[in-house]
């Protein structure tokens, strides 16, 4: 199967040196690390079945939150403790996305402007749920940060689930939402607009923002989950450990061009596009992250400080309505016997399907990665 390491292998040099005086860190150090990812560059270890003595190598990951090949097990951990957290209510989906205009400067300030689009997003929607009118109590939200597009192009927005109420004052009370609505979306994209520049303008001082933003209509989307919590969890865990595109959608890789499938928005149908290999490094990197940005981050009574509140939040509502069932996940339903342990079933020998694989050395990287 082709790779987005092997485009990287191929055509990395050649970007490094064509971008050198404009590429980030943070992009140099995920191309060097998806190149080494599972190679010998960074070493590995040998394991030997005890019972028919078979041997096998086994590369180390670079583990770059980058890189489509790593975090299998740090995504479907993450998406098992969301589902755990699911209360027994129906759910909003929002995302809220910024004009083209900004995007300039988004790109030159990443880590200032992302997290003003959390805060300003999270506060807009906190405040207009507030309102007795709507939900009349504090909500709780998850939010996920994507960059981009099904074909990689830029468009930085953010994804929002939010259970349909809130707490009252005393922290104690559910209120619940209207069935299918949570808060007037024309009113929150206003309140997004102001809140946001604001925030960027304190922010960035020295910077000039563009004042067509107050004649652009900024879209936010909400609508109910109904039955697809779970699928909108698991659309948003896909891209937690990893950014904008899979191995499984490269087509093809020749000597210039890079071809690969991406599912169109409009008509949900699968296309594909090939663009320059340089290109396609561009777009993949645009959407690497600055270090230690949380593109994942929880408010309200999900948030860190009130976390003590959602064990309390969930009894209160079964409790309230018996009849309720929690949300069904795929996990639901009898246990299955052959995924009880899957770091045993890893181990299970492949030959004789008795033995077990142990670690008997280690293999020494011959590679490391700048600092």
């Amino acid at each position: 199967m082709k790779e987005i390491a092997d485009i990287f292998r191929r055509y990395g040099q050649h970007y490094r040196e064509r971008f050198a005086n404009s590429m980030l860190p943070s992009h140099r150090r995920a191309s060097a690390d998806i190149c080494a990812c599972r190679t010998e560059a960074l070493g590995g270890h040998l394991a030997q079945c005890d019972s028919c003595g078979h041997r096998r190598y086994s590369y180390h990951s670079c583990k770059n939150r980058s890189c489509p090949k790593c975090h299998k097990t740090d995504t479907e951990r993450w998406l098992e403790k969301r589902r755990e957290e699911l209360l027994p209510v129906a759910y909003f989906h929002l995302v809220f996305t910024l004009p083209k205009e900004l995007h300039r400067l988004l790109r030159a300030h990443q880590k200032t402007l992302y997290n003003v689009l959390f805060k300003a997003a999270a506060f807009s929607l906190m405040q207009l749920a507030a309102d007795p009118r709507y939900v009349g109590g504090k909500i709780g939200i998850l939010s996920v940060l994507h960059t981009w597009t099904r074909a990689m192009i830029y468009h930085p927005h953010l994804h929002f689930l939010v259970p349909a109420g809130g707490l009252c004052g005393d922290g104690t009370t559910w209120l619940p939402s209207r069935k299918n609505y949570l808060v007037p979306v024309r009113a929150l994209s206003v309140l997004f607009r102001a809140k946001f520049m604001e925030m960027a303008r304190k922010a960035l001082p020295n910077e000039t923002l563009p004042q067509s933003v107050w004649k652009t209509k900024w879209v936010v989307y909400c609508k109910p989950t109904v039955q697809d919590t779970d699928k909108v969890l698991t659309y948003l865990a896909r891209y937690i450990h990893r950014i904008a595109i899979t191995n499984n959608r490269i087509i093809s890789i020749d000597e210039k061009n890079i071809t690969f499938r991406y599912k169109d928005s409009q008509n949900h149908c699968w296309k594909t596009m090939t663009l320059n290999a340089l290109e396609f490094l561009r777009r993949f990197l645009q959407h690497v992250l600055p270090k230690h940005f949380h593109k994942v981050r929880y408010y309200g009574f999900l948030g860190p400080k009130n976390r003590y509140q959602l064990k309390r939040i969930k009894q209160a509502l079964l409790t309230e309505s018996p009849e309720t069932e929690p949300h069904q996940t795929k996990n639901d339903g009898p246990v299955d016997k052959t995924a009880v342990d899957k770091s045993i079933q890893a181990n299970l020998c492949p030959i004789c399907s008795t033995g077990y694989l142990v670690v008997i050395s280690l293999l020494q990287p011959r590679w490391r990665a700048p600092p």
